[in-house]
């Protein structure tokens, strides 16, 4: 199914068809890049290698997916993030979302609960030479303090309510982007802005579906 291009176009497509809900007419020229830049196909298993740059979501095993290019400019665009940024992504999956963000931002701190997911996506964003990003494992809900506070927050799974830690990490002007609700039920996604003074505000852009941010102490669905 096409190439990088025709994924690109997918994504401008949808942008148009959701603009009334998000309010975006077009992405930013730099996350357009970003998306261009990042070879999704070294993300995506080899068995669904030929659907890799097709404007959906894909299996990578354990459970977990990786998500759709459209929601992955997205949630990038809501972002905001600008080139001295130190971002935090929560469930590092595959490594794409986080490979995304290493070409709009200085650093990239990046935690997956399961350890096979995050031991295979840091040796491939290493092979692949997005040396700006770290990836660990460990328990997402808790974010990943030492780096904070961070210039924006990303989370690629639904949490059934936003975890404080996160929005204790954002620095003040920062944005956390997090898809909300329950497991495989109504979410929604959600950006939490956090104002000079600490205070949060929050925005419903549009509904997703979203697997679960799940503890380490729970299973992935089969």
């Amino acid at each position: 199914m096409g190439g990088i291009e025709e994924m690109l176009r997918d994504i401008d497509r949808e942008v148009a068809y959701t603009r009334r809900a998000t309010g975006i007419d077009a992405f930013g020229p730099r996350v357009m890049a970003a998306m261009r830049a990042v070879p999704r196909h070294a993300f995506v298993p080899l068995g669904e290698q030929r659907y890799a740059y097709a404007n959906g979501p894909l299996p990578i095993g354990q459970g977990q997916t990786i998500s759709q290019p459209y929601i992955v400019a997205l949630m990038t665009e809501l972002l905001r993030p600008e080139p001295g940024d130190v971002v935090l992504e929560i469930g590092t999956g595959s490594g794409y979302q986080a490979a995304v963000l290493s070409c709009l931002v200085e650093r990239v701190y990046s935690l997956e609960v399961l350890p096979a997911l995050a031991r295979d996506a840091a040796a491939r964003l290493a092979d692949l030479g997005f040396d700006n990003v770290t990836c660990r494992q460990g328990d997402g809900n808790l974010g990943w303090p030492e780096p904070a506070p961070y210039d924006g927050i990303i989370v690629t799974a639904a949490a059934p309510a936003i975890p404080p830690p996160l929005v204790e990490q954002l620095r003040p002007g920062a944005r956390l982007v997090i898809p909300v609700g329950p497991p495989y039920g109504h979410q929604v996604l959600r950006v939490v802005e956090k104002d000079l003074e600490g205070a949060t505000t929050e925005r419903d852009i549009l509904g997703v579906v979203f697997v679960p941010l799940i503890q380490p102490r729970e299973q992935p669905a089969p």
